[in-house]
């Protein structure tokens, strides 16, 4: 009877109780053993409730998300992409619309000027065009080079081997026949316009005297021997140009002759020429044993008066003993004889120059220089000999 009235009464721990599995007394939640029947409840389950609120709890945790480093990245060069074209669609919309603005505050109404009506285009009168020359046919001789050719007929080396499809070398051999151009591959200058009375008169001149050029003369010597101008020569004669070659027949008229200076007490002198340009060998050039000669070549400075020739030095400068070769020639070159070859196998240093000279005295067997003018730049080459020394003709 007495755990009838127990269970009746109110229970003091409230909601916090458990009942005995044995005897089914209420207990609190902590209890350990039942104070009914013994029953030790230390190894009881947790309770429901304390269930309960653990699913509670776990229902109520936030989920884990788990990336990897790629994707991280990705993402985050995604949003950086996202956030640059935000940028630039501001930056541009911004642009656009100032210029917007700015078309419509420039948007002005301008006042039309009044145009000039063109005037009518003179017509120009077309200039006559160049025909070239044709070629003239040359045979090639002993020891002539394309040098020699180029400057017989005052033109370039150049031109020769492209009119002849020649190598750079420009090799020719007697005997060959050659286009040569006249005088060069370039057109001619166009004449000037000369009035016609002039020319007229020019043309009525009866009074006339015929040559035939020759070596070395040129159109200014012709015009200065005959005393007349250039310009009437070149008029009478169609020449389009100065230029005169060898053989060309010439009319010299005399109508219009200029005046003749009067008689001076003292000669003038004549003035000094220039340097003479040395052209071959060139500087450092190597002549081997099998070489027989040595050609020396130079340009021209002018034509030459009588008793003016060009005076060539040459010098060996490897020789022990002093070895120099003075000559006196009146073309512009010069072949080195054999005798001045040399006579070891060791190469030799040769050095070479030329220059103007005058003769001052009449006697034609000894005759007597004097510089002209100045000296040319000194040239060097080399020439190994033959180890034979030169024989002399009996």
């Amino acid at each position: 009877m007495s755990r009838t009235i127990k269970n009746n009464q109110p229970n003091p721990l409230g909601s916090k109780s458990r009942n005995c599995p044995v005897c089914g007394t209420k207990l609190s939640e902590n209890a350990r053993r039942c104070l009914v029947c013994g029953t030790d409840l230390s190894n009881e389950p947790s309770t429901p409730k304390s269930k309960k609120t653990s699913d509670k709890i776990d229902s109520k945790r936030i989920p884990e998300i788990k990336l990897n480093l790629i994707a991280l990245i990705a993402i985050i060069v995604v949003i950086l992409v996202l956030i640059g074209l935000l940028i630039f669609f501001i930056v541009t919309g911004g642009q656009t619309q100032a210029e917007g603005l700015e078309n419509q505050e420039t948007t002005v109404t301008v006042t039309p000027t009044a145009t000039t009506t063109p005037s009518n285009t003179p017509t120009m009168t077309p200039l006559p065009t160049w025909t070239p020359q044709p070629p003239i046919e040359y045979t090639v001789k002993d020891n002539e080079t394309c040098l020699d050719i180029a400057l017989q007929f005052n033109t370039s080396v150049q031109s020769i081997i492209l009119a002849n499809n020649l190598n750079t070398n420009c090799l020719i051999s007697p005997g060959v026949v050659l286009q040569v151009p006249q005088p060069t591959l370039t057109p001619s200058p166009i004449p000037t316009a000369t009035p016609e009375a002039f020319i007229a008169d020019v043309e009525m001149c009866t009074q006339t005297d015929t040559i035939i050029v020759e070596a070395n003369m040129t159109l200014s010597s012709i015009a200065a021997n005959y005393n007349v101008a250039m310009s009437d020569i070149r008029i009478y004669n169609n020449l389009p140009n100065d230029i005169v070659r060898q053989g060309d027949k010439l009319i010299i008229p005399l109508c219009d002759r200029l005046p003749t200076a009067g008689p001076t007490l003292t000669p003038t002198p004549l003035p000094p020429y220039p340097a003479p340009n040395p052209l071959l060998p060139r500087s450092g050039a190597a002549f081997a044993a099998t070489d027989e000669a040595v050609t020396l070549q130079w340009a021209s400075v002018a034509s030459l008066y009588p008793g003016e020739v060009y005076r060539v030095v040459i010098q060996d400068l490897t020789s022990v003993e002093e070895k120099i070769l003075v000559q006196y020639v009146n073309d512009t070159k010069f072949i080195l004889p054999a005798s001045f070859r040399p006579t070891d196998t060791t190469p030799h240093i040769i050095q070479w120059s030329v220059s103007v000279a005058r003769q001052i005295n009449s006697d034609p067997n000894n005759p007597i220089y004097e510089e002209a003018g100045a000296i040319s730049e000194f040239r060097v080459f080399s020439w190994v000999g033959s180890g034979i020394a030169p024989t002399t003709a009996p």
